[in-house]
């Protein structure tokens, strides 16, 4: 027979797959710019939005407002936290945190055949790019897809959950920076790629030191570029 105290504990774990929903609507109405950064909406409009009933909206605001991706304003509304100066430092400091750790388990966790079709990925597009021609409409999703599958298949390195769920949190605000300052164009691919690729090539060679050197430079180049803008 179930105790009182299990039963208690049921509609928690039944509502996490809802709750993930929710949270992860909320994410792609941000990155599609259904919502923009800066945005002042109501309850009700966030509720139509996102078709989801005002109490599914009401628990999430505290997980997204702690996460730092709106601020609730009383007698105001919502407001959707604006890419600022700060914002893009603390971000990409923060990524840099999480990375460096991550290149450094990937140099000694990463199979070589891993390494290897990265490299392949890499290449290929760069190849693309640089034939010239017409590029096909997804050409840069494509991109952005091999661009943010290499940063995921590091940290997945460390095999640390906790670093892996900050890892995540983080990567929406800069992957919102992106959207609104370095998306990958044919004048920014050729660095972001040729970064990558200096990564790449240090974890070939088993190289902590290099390893940690090309992706910190990887990241600064980001962050001066979204700064500049």
């Amino acid at each position: 027979m179930t105790k009182a105290s299990d039963r208690s504990q049921l509609p928690k774990a039944a509502d996490a797959p809802l709750k993930k929903a929710a949270y992860d609507r909320f994410q792609q109405a941000l990155l599609k710019g259904a919502i923009r950064p800066g945005q002042l909406v109501s309850q009700k409009e966030l509720v139509a939005l996102l078709d989801m009933s005002i109490g599914a909206l009401r628990e999430l605001l505290p997980r997204l407002e702690a996460e730092g991706l709106l601020t609730v304003m009383p007698q105001r509304g919502i407001q959707i936290t604006m890419i600022d100066l700060p914002i893009i430092r603390d971000a990409f400091q923060m990524r840099m945190a999480l990375e460096r750790e991550a290149v450094i388990s990937a140099v000694r966790t990463l199979p070589d055949e891993a390494i290897d079709e990265q490299e392949r990925l890499h290449r290929d597009i760069l190849a693309r790019l640089e034939a010239g021609g017409d590029l096909p409409p997804d050409f840069f999703d494509e991109g952005q897809s091999v661009d943010g599958a290499f940063h995921e298949l590091l940290v997945g390195c460390t095999r640390n959950d906790l670093l892996i769920h900050a890892y995540h949190v983080n990567s929406t605000r800069i992957r919102l920076i992106k959207l609104d300052r370095i998306k990958l164009t044919r004048l920014t691919l050729p660095s972001a790629f040729g970064d990558h690729l200096a990564v790449i090539e240090a974890l070939k060679a088993r190289d902590r030191a290099a390893a940690v050197a090309a992706l910190e430079a990887h990241i600064r180049n980001a962050r001066d570029r979204a700064i500049e803008l």
